[in-house]
Order: structure tokens, then C-alpha cells, then sequence
């Protein structure tokens, strides 16, 4: 486990906390010896809890978002996460997808997520809404977390918090706002949708009164950067999860404000970040491909593979691991254990190559 940054780019750590990394990297090291992966099969690092849905509501007017409530079936409390956490949600069907956690993170009797119906999506979010009832059992791994909300720390200099949510995206950033109300720290939130009746959990958020604004933007008018920064002071901190044009219209505003903290997350693949192409050869065939330098190794496969598989598609899921047999991968992930990657493991939805990667496919 890697020592967390500290909030606002600083790069001070806390004495007691590198002890205590450093003592549970010594243990996870002392057991991935002990129990070392069979040959050829990628370790299993996000073990399974078996849950059962006990609650579900449409968390919309409009019902196209559901909330699901479910508990570990034998009782058990869940593992503890932090607000921005998400879990790999494996449905009875068998597919895996990515949700955010957006319950309580003091609660661990149960968890919560909510999933927006994509009525010409894979398959995931239908199934959620059409089959985890109450009494419907599935599994889910443990929470990690690619967006956590670092407030509070050593020396911390965060003047305000902006929170910006876009449809679904409110989700992650639900758990953070019962944090910042029991801080000092000044925050505010823009939620942004294209009609109010598909704006997920308002009735919760109200209770924030004005530090919570209500967007509709209609089909035809999203909002821009400068009206959902605002006058953002010096030492702020920014927070945003949505589709990507909110995204990159806000990374583009502040790109040039070094006084200001901007940490996201995006619902799709991010774009590819100094590629070169490169080719791809399916060992069982001989086919070759070419990733051109804008692409992903994944979208490649899946041109000529639909059935491939993948979920998360931003290189945290380990969904789409193909084992490399010749070649140098340029990995750009750090979710596989270094056991996988020395056999020779390769996520394809977000690491590289130079030359040619023969795969095992």
C-alpha cells in the first residue's frame, strides 16, 4: 500500500502513519509468499463477500435510478471504506461492474449504491434494476478507493471545498458531504442533471440548504466551467465526478490554477495520455493489430473480439488481464500484484507497449 499524498500537493507524511503502511506491507508481503498464485492464473486480490439486497428504492421522481441496500448474508459487519469507494459488484448473471458506495461510512451493517437504468447498455444496470429484489443475493469485493476526499490532514492549507456532480455522479460524492458539515471547512456543491426529476437522493441533499445548488440543464444547455467553479479562492479544492465533457471542460479551466486542488472522477475510459501506436498478435491465430496512438489496447481487441472481456475500463477492475508471452508491456496500472505482473500479465484497457505485444488470445 502505497503512503497516501497529502492533500494540497504537499509532500510532508505523517511519522505514525508510514509506521503503521510500512508494518502492513510487511504482513501482506510475508503472505503473498506464503500463498503464491497458481501458475498462469491471476491472483485473486479483491476477495468476495456474499451480500443479500435488503432495501431498494427509486431514488429519482422519474425512477431511472435505483438505490440497492444490501448486508453480508451471514450478519456479518462489512469491511470498513472511506467516502469516494467504490466496490466491483458481481451480478447473478456473473457480470462485473464498478459501483460507488454512497451510504453511510460509519454504517457497517450494510452498504448502499445506486445505478441509473441504460436502457441500450450492457446489461448491467437492467439487471440491477430488474433483478436485485429484496432476498436477491450477489457478491461484491472490497472497497476501494480512486476518489477520496483528503481533508483534515497535517498541516492541511484547503480554505473551501466545491463539489461538483453531474447526474449519477452524485453518488461518490453523497458519503462526502456529512464529512465536510463536521469539519470547519467552507464547501459548497453544484448538482447538475438535464431535469430535475431525474436528480438522484434531492430529498437528502436538502437538508444542506443553500450550500447545495440545483442545476437543470436541459438537453441543449450543460453547464460551463465558469459557472460551476464560480470564484473559486486561493488554496480551494474542487471534487467532481461526471460524464466526460464536464470533466475535461473543467481540467481545461483549471490548468493553469496551481492554487487549486482538482481531483475527479470520470464515468468512461480516459483518454489516452501520450500514446505511441503499437501492435498487438493473438498468439492462437496470428492476427495482428494495430493500437493506433490515440487508442486502447481494449478498444482494439474489441474490434475484432466483442465477447472480450471487460468492465471498469480505467485499469482498476483487472476485468480484461490478458497474459503477455512476448513483447514489453508499459503498464499504467498499478492494480495487478507484482506477482502478475512478473507473470507477465497486462491490463489492456489502459497499459502500452513499443513494438509488438504477442498476447495470449
Amino acid at each position: 500500500m502505497a503512503v497516501p499524498a497529502h492533500a494540497h500537493r504537499k509532500f510532508r507524511r505523517d511519522p505514525l502513519m508510514i509506521a503503521v503502511l510500512l508494518g502492513y506491507d510487511a504482513i501482506n508481503w510475508v503472505d503473498g509468499r506464503i500463498s503464491l498464485p497458481a501458475p498462469g492464473a491471476v491472483r485473486e486480490t479483491n476477495e468476495s463477500i456474499d451480500v443479500v439486497v435488503t432495501d431498494r428504492i427509486a431514488a429519482t421522481d422519474d425512477e431511472s435510478v435505483t438505490a440497492v441496500t444490501f448486508a453480508a448474508t451471514d450478519g456479518a459487519p462489512l469491511p470498513a471504506w472511506s467516502a469516494g469507494a467504490h466496490v466491483d459488484v458481481t451480478l447473478p448473471s456473473g457480470r462485473v461492474r464498478q459501483y460507488s458506495l454512497c451510504g453511510d461510512p460509519a454504517d457497517l451493517s450494510c452498504y448502499r449504491i445506486a445505478v441509473r437504468l441504460i436502457p441500450d447498455g450492457r446489461g448491467g444496470s437492467a439487471e440491477v434494476h430488474n433483478d436485485l429484489v429484496v432476498g436477491a443475493e450477489f457478491s461484491v469485493g472490497r472497497p476501494r478507493n480512486a476518489f477520496p476526499l483528503a481533508v483534515g490532514g497535517h498541516n492541511q492549507t484547503t480554505s473551501a471545498v466545491r463539489l461538483i456532480a453531474g447526474g449519477i455522479g452524485v453518488t461518490p460524492v453523497l458519503a462526502m458531504l456529512d464529512i465536510l458539515d463536521r469539519t470547519s471547512t467552507q464547501w459548497s456543491m453544484i448538482y447538475c442533471g438535464r431535469t430535475r426529476d431525474s436528480l438522484a437522493f434531492l430529498d437528502e441533499l436538502g437538508r444542506f440548504g443553500d450550500r447545495v445548488t440545483i442545476r437543470e440543464d436541459g438537453p441543449h444547455r450543460p453547464a460551463g466551467a465558469e459557472e460551476l467553479l464560480g470564484d473559486l479562492a486561493c488554496d480551494s479544492a474542487v471534487y467532481a465526478c461526471g460524464p466526460p465533457a464536464m470533466i475535461d471542460a473543467l481540467r481545461g479551466a483549471l490548468v493553469d490554477r496551481s492554487d487549486v486542488e482538482f481531483h475527479y472522477e470520470r464515468f468512461s475510459a480516459a483518454p489516452v495520455v501520450d500514446g505511441r501506436p503499437f501492435d498487438l498478435r493473438f498468439a492462437s491465430s496470428g492476427e495482428v493489430l494495430r493500437v493506433a496512438a490515440d487508442q486502447t489496447a481494449l478498444s482494439a481487441i474489441l474490434g475484432v473480439r466483442a465477447d472480450a472481456t471487460y468492465s471498469c475500463q480505467q485499469g482498476f477492475c483487472r476485468s480484461c488481464a490478458v497474459r503477455v508471452l512476448d513483447g514489453v508491456p508499459d503498464h499504467r496500472s498499478t492494480a495487478l500484484s507484482r506477482d502478475e505482473v512478473d507473470a507477465g500479465y497486462f491490463l489492456p484497457c489502459v497499459s502500452r507497449a513499443e513494438g509488438c505485444l504477442t498476447i495470449d488470445l
